[in-house]
């Protein structure tokens, strides 16, 4: 979804102000804090004004007018205060994903983005002569949690729970 955003943004960009392009600038967006505010939001149009030497809204006027031209993406796109641009995506772009999600299951919302790298997640550690409390199982939880977001954005991931079971703690306890 945010890729289609940024696409389409850099499309209506070049299209409404080509002048844009010398100045280097790649436009940024974001969620919004507030709902209200759209599904994505960015602020190019304040950081455009200075080099094209136009205000910001004057410079979000025509970008907004390109996106609004693209009605199977945008249900609506609004200029708010100094020149933020609200995006919100239209509900038949949001229908359009259910039969992709269908067909990859689990694998939705994989990515390549860790390129296979390794890393090693180390969590836990339970301390086998000491009582086990909440912060053990919380600690469980998000260690397999971690691992698995870090699986699913293409890392090669090894995790290790770790167990003090040596050294003098392990001899008490088999002396007790």
């Amino acid at each position: 979804m945010e890729r289609q955003v940024r696409e389409a943004l850099a499309e209506a960009l070049a299209a409404a102000l080509p002048e844009a392009s010398a100045t280097g600038i790649v436009p940024e967006i974001e969620v919004p804090r507030e709902k209200g505010h759209g599904d994505y939001a960015t602020g190019v149009a304040m950081l455009l004004a200075k080099p094209l030497r136009r205000p910001p809204r004057a410079v979000a006027e025509p970008l907004a007018a390109a996106l609004r031209r693209r009605a199977d993406l945008f249900a609506g796109v609004e200029i708010a205060g100094p020149g933020f641009i609200n995006f919100f995506i239209a509900d038949a772009f949001w229908y359009r994903v259910i039969p992709e999600i269908h067909q990859l299951g689990a694998a939705y919302g994989n990515s390549d983005l860790g390129a296979g790298q390794k890393i090693q997640v180390e969590f836990v550690s339970a301390n086998p002569t000491g009582p086990l409390h909440v912060g053990h199982g919380r600690g469980a939880i998000l260690g397999d949690a971690v691992a698995r977001l870090m699986r699913a954005a293409g890392f090669r991931v090894e995790t290790e729970y770790l167990l003090n079971d040596v050294g003098n703690q392990m001899a008490m306890l088999g002396r007790s």
